[in-house]
Formats: C-alpha cells, structure tokens, sequence
C-alpha cells in the first residue's frame, strides 16, 4: 500500500519540482519507506509514488518504467493474484526483473493496453503515463477499497491518494470559498459525502470500477466493471455454501502474500472471525490478532475476540482503551480530509495504533455486513408489512428515507434562508442514490437496497475507515469479502438467502458455523462504537456546544435557532439527536483544522 500524486498538463506547463515534493511529503504517512518520481517536464506529466514496502521489499521501488522509456507506472495497493499472473506473462516469453506486483501490471499494460486492469484481484489506485498515446490513465479498483482523487481544470489535472496532497495545486482555496454547498447538503443526508462529490468543488472522486484517460484534447472516462451486470439465480443451500465457503478461503489464500509481517483485526463477531479462521488454516504458526475492548460492557466485544483466538490458536493481542475517545476526533478529520459523522472511526484508529506496534498487514472482516444483510437496519426495514408491496419508485425513497440523517424538510429548516433558496430542488435521493438504484432494478429488493450501500456507504465510508485509519499508522488493511468473485456471488445470490424472517446473513451463518461454531456465527451483532449520544447530553455538552457555535461555516450554513433546538432537545431528553450533532460536529471540527 502507498500513497500515488501527479499531474498532467495539456498545454505541457510543468508543475514545479518543488510543489510535487510538498505532494509527496503530505503522503508520507501512507507510504514511509520510499519514494520515486516519474517527471517528464517537456512533457507536462509526472507520477510519483510514496511506498509501504509489502512485497518484494527490495525490488519493488516505484515508479515501473518500460525498457524503452515510454511507459510509467505507479500503484497504492496490491494485486493479490500476481504471482498467478506472473506466471502466465513468463509462458509468453515475458521477462520480469522483480517479484513486484507492480511490475505485473507494468508488462501486462505494454501487451495488452488498459484492458489488462479486468485481470487484476486486488485494492488499487494506479497512474499510467503511457508516452506513445500521450496520454496518461488513472485506473481506481472494482468497488473503491483505494481512494484516488482528481481536479481538472480543463488545462491541468492533478491527482493524488488523499486530499490533503492536491490543496495548494488546484482550485479549491484552503478557505471556505471553495467549498461544495451542494455536497454538504448530501453529507446531510447520508452523513458522509458521496462520490463523486467531495467537499471541495474543484475536486472529486475517481469513481470505483472506472479508469479516466487524459489527453491533449480533454479526458475519457470508462466504466470497466459493474457489479450490477449479475444476474440473481436458485441455489440450494449446499451448492451455495460450497461456493460461498471456496471463494472466501481462495480470498482470504491470497490475501496473505506479503514479505512483512501480518495479522487481523478480531472482534469476535461473525465477519472477523471467520476469516481469521480461514487465515488459520493456511499458515503454520499462530494468527496475531489485535482487538480493543473498553470497561462499559455495552461496547466491549474483548471477550467474545478472545474466545475465537482461543478457538484458531491466535497470538492475541488486546488493550483495554479508554470510551471518550473524542480528543483523537481532530487527528482522524486531519486523515480523512472530509468531514464523516461516523464515530467508529475512532476507535479504529486506537486498534490500528495496537496492531502496528506488531505487524505492517492487516486482514478485516470489511464488506461482509453489506454483501450480506448483516446490519440490523436491513432487519429493521424489511420487517415493515408495505416493504414488499409498495410500488419500486416509492420502495426507493422509503428505503432512502429510512437510511437518511436529515430528510429534505428538516434539512431546509435547518439551513439560513439564503442557503435554503439555493439548495431548494437539489434532492440528494435523485442526485445521489437513484442512479444506483436504477442500475439494479433488475435485483430482488433486498439486493437493490444491499446494491446503494456497496456503492455509496462502502465505498463512501466503510471502505474510508480502515484505509484511512490503517494508513495514518502506516499499516495495510486487506478485505476478503470484497475479492471481486465475491461481490458478484453475493449478487448472484437471491435476497432471501441472506434475509429470512428477520435472521440477517441467514445461509452466510449456517454456512460458518462449523468453522466458528455456534457460539460465535450467532451471537447477536454489536456495533464496533462508542456512545457520544451519551457524551453530548452529560460531560462533553458545553464542548459541544462551543464546537457548534463556534465555526463560521455552520453559522453561513444553519439558522442559530436550528443548531439551538438540536442542541437542547437531545439534552434534556426529548430527542434522540446522536447522529444529527456528530455530523454538525464532524464539520465544525474538519472546517477547524483547514486553519492548521
């Protein structure tokens, strides 16, 4: 895993030396131990690469360079089925000077052109300036598990794995004028911001499964994957689990290749202790698993990690942390760039701190929930009696609605008049989510509402903790669930495989369970969190408070009197307003940091 940055200048101006250096050192957390540059000024192109040194550690400096000079690549990631496709490039006479999984992707584009990125298995942001084209691609993997953001100007595109690297290169200002008003008002919604859209106007998401190619006359963008191509079919249940059960070990199998020491993130709950238990059965000495557990017993799964350690003879590690966590809340806004009111965010980062005291890799139970049912709001919305016979169009916006922070009516209270007048007609359900939505209407309705979540919420937040989390301690995450031959099995896999009668990951548990044991497969599911409700109407209420009041942009964004009405209501009890104060929260906090 690495950090990549670069421009591409279609009028060939050269970004100066020194402004891709202040590029690189922003990235350095997510890549410590090297760094390379392909810079061709003439040429108004460069890519360059800070490098987690995972595989093949002393060979693997990048960038790639073709032997002939005209091809260059940088890679954030890794392709897991490398040595397979290494295999391979030899049987046609290839020669590879390195065991890198980048070179991989090196020789497979001089043979077969961008097409070649539908043979990667893996999590990877990559650049390619490809001088007989004159062209340069950014490639972004299938489901979005690595981040990769571009600004185009229309003269100068600048791409970078964070942010933070591209700020002073684009047209977004370091001030509250290049702010996205219209993305807040979707952050208010799903209380993270969608792609494409970020909260800098000038810049967005290169989206999941897609590579843009950018040229002297202006970019082309290709969708080279879609999960939504799969078509739903009847198993039975010990078809389905046999094929469940072998692509997962083949995922988890090739997820374990590194020249670095590696572990687990370990709940105890269904997702990670499967795949640690699956990790157990390819390696001979003892998986190390990292778990924080906390004193309230509401929010400690400690016991329940232990307990699968024991059972796969894990080399456990496990702190017990402290719950108020909120003074790490401005280092994770630092790392996550954007403002996200999910506080779980914390507590990754103390477990990524724990588990980078020992290993460099880690493997999580990521995608799981959202592939198969596992969250209780799936529960929670197909339970209702109208669920399956309301009309599709209005099945969309109530599944919508129940997932949506503020809804549009409380979100125009909310704002100044002004702010109102201007964002009066922009509906984030048809900005945002129906697209998705129409792609899979040919779905079963579980699996379309399953289908918005792996496309907005995975790789908007969920996929966002661990990359960010893991990357400001200088650790990878791997996600096993999220091998691509697992999405598409999900989604070839009928809704009521995965939600019957209010049991979530319904055959996923009966499958597993030998495995994990019963114990384990069906405890009830406990949110990885901590209780800032609790925090915001007790100890941490006056913090609140002068956090809200204090920032400039709520005050341009929300009537004080809005703010007022949250504020006391989730005090004194009338209202539960959790979710509602941590978003404002999160973007006060994030617009505090822009001032450092």
């Amino acid at each position: 895993m690495c950090g990549i940055f670069g421009y591409w200048d279609r009028g060939r101006k050269a970004l100066p030396g020194d402004a891709l250096a202040a590029m690189a050192q922003k990235l350095v957390h997510r890549g410590p131990d090297d760094e390379g540059l392909w810079s061709q000024p003439h040429r108004g192109v460069a890519i360059g690469n800070r490098r987690l040194s995972i595989i093949d550690i002393g060979g693997g400096h990048q960038p790639f360079v073709s032997d002939d000079g005209q091809v260059a690549v940088v890679q954030n990631g890794e392709i897991f089925n490398y040595v397979e496709l290494a295999a391979e490039l030899r049987r046609q006479g290839v020669v590879l000077r390195t065991a890198s999984d980048t070179e991989v992707i090196l020789r497979l584009y001089e043979r077969e052109g961008i097409a070649c990125v539908g043979k990667l298995n893996g999590m990877f942001a990559i650049a390619i300036d490809d001088a007989r084209e004159d062209a340069m691609y950014l490639v972004r993997d299938r489901i979005g598990v690595k981040p990769l953001y571009v600004a185009d100007d229309g003269q100068r595109a600048v791409f970078a794995s964070e942010i933070k690297a591209m700020l002073p290169w684009t047209q977004a200002s370091a001030g509250l004028a290049g702010i996205d008003i219209e993305a807040i008002h979707h952050y208010l919604s799903f209380n993270y911001i969608p792609a494409p859209w970020t909260i800098w106007r000038g810049i967005r998401h290169v989206m999941p499964g897609t590579w843009m190619k950018f040229t002297r006359s202006g970019v082309q963008t290709q969708r080279w994957w879609n999960l939504a191509a799969q078509q739903e079919r009847d198993f039975e249940f010990d078809e389905w689990a046999q094929e469940f059960m072998a692509i997962l070990d083949d995922a988890t199998r090739i997820r374990l290749r590194a020249d670095v020491p590696w572990g687990a993130f370990l709940s105890g709950g269904v997702d990670s202790s499967t795949i640690v238990g699956l990790m157990a059965r390819h390696v001979d000495s003892p998986v190390k698993t990292f778990c924080i557990g906390f004193a309230d017993p509401r929010y400690d799964e400690s016991a329940f990690a232990a307990e699968a350690a024991r059972r796969f003879g894990c080399q456990h590690t496990s702190e017990i942390a402290e719950l108020n966590m909120l003074d790490r809340w401005p280092q994770v806004l630092y790392h996550l760039d954007q403002p996200h009111g999910d506080a779980s965010f914390m507590p990754t980062l103390r477990v990524s701190e724990l588990a980078a005291k020992h290993v460099k890799v880690v493997l999580t139970g990521d995608g799981g929930d959202e592939l198969f049912a596992g969250y209780e709001k799936y529960g929670d919305f197909f339970a209702r009696s109208d669920a399956q016979a309301m009309a599709i169009p209005a099945f969309h916006r109530s599944y919508f609605d129940s997932i949506s922070l503020f809804s549009p009516q409380a979100k125009q209270a909310l704002y100044q008049p002004a702010v109102a007048a201007q964002l009066r007609g922009l509906d984030s359900f048809e900005a945002a989510a129906k697209p998705w939505f129409d792609e899979a209407s040919h779905f079963d309705r579980l699996n379309q509402a399953l289908y918005l979540d792996m496309q907005l919420l995975l790789s908007g937040n969920n996929l966002v903790k661990p990359d960010r989390m893991g990357m400001a301690v200088s650790i990878e995450a791997r996600t096993p669930f999220l091998d691509w031959r697992m999405m598409e099995f999900a989604f070839r896999s009928r809704g009521a495989t995965k939600l019957h009668a209010g049991d979530k990951k319904h055959w996923y548990k009966k499958a597993v369970t030998p495995l994990i044991g019963a114990d384990l497969a069906y405890r009830k599911k406990q949110m990885f969190t901590v209780p800032v409700g609790e925090w915001f109407r007790g100890e941490s209420h006056v913090w609140l408070r002068g956090t809200l009041e204090g920032s400039e942009l709520l005050r341009r964004l929300c009537r004080p009197e809005g703010v007022e009405n949250l504020l006391a209501g989730h005090r004194d009890g009338s209202a539960n307003y959790t979710r509602e104060l941590r978003a404002l929260a999160a973007l006060a906090l994030w617009e505090r940091g822009l001032e450092h």
